[in-house]
């Protein structure tokens, strides 16, 4: 089943369908609607939980203009999988310093390339 698209909150989106500035923001929507599909939450699930991200970004001060959005989409999917037990914190915490790492370490123009931990699988 094709998620609801336009029951998300404040989605960025021209006639064609969703819009992105970064490829990230392809990737992490892509995921959530990947993870969706195999039934990890509900679309009604990943709607809450993102709707609380931005509610909660607000009331810190996020002035929601729209540039943040795929931001508080990241988060609302780390919060997902960590509350549907697929991960922890920590790991995504390690996994994004290693990336970090490993962007910082790659010639311009060359794929970024993690190295696979022992009990990972590539």
């Amino acid at each position: 089943m094709t998620p609801d698209i336009a029951a998300l909150p404040h989605i960025p989106c021209d006639a064609e369908g969703p819009v992105f500035r970064e490829p990230w923001e392809a990737h992490a929507f892509a995921l959530a609607v990947t993870l969706n599909g195999k039934g990890l939450f509900t679309w009604g699930e990943w709607a809450e939980t993102l709707s609380a991200t931005i509610r909660a970004a607000q009331a810190a001060g996020d002035p929601d203009t729209g540039e943040t959005y795929y931001t508080h989409w990241l988060k609302a999917l780390e919060q997902l999988v960590i509350a549907k037990g697929v991960t922890t914190a920590p790991a995504i915490d390690a996994t994004t310093e290693a990336w970090h790492a490993a962007a910082e370490a790659t010639p311009h123009g060359q794929p970024i390339q993690l190295a696979v931990r022992p009990g990972q699988t590539a």
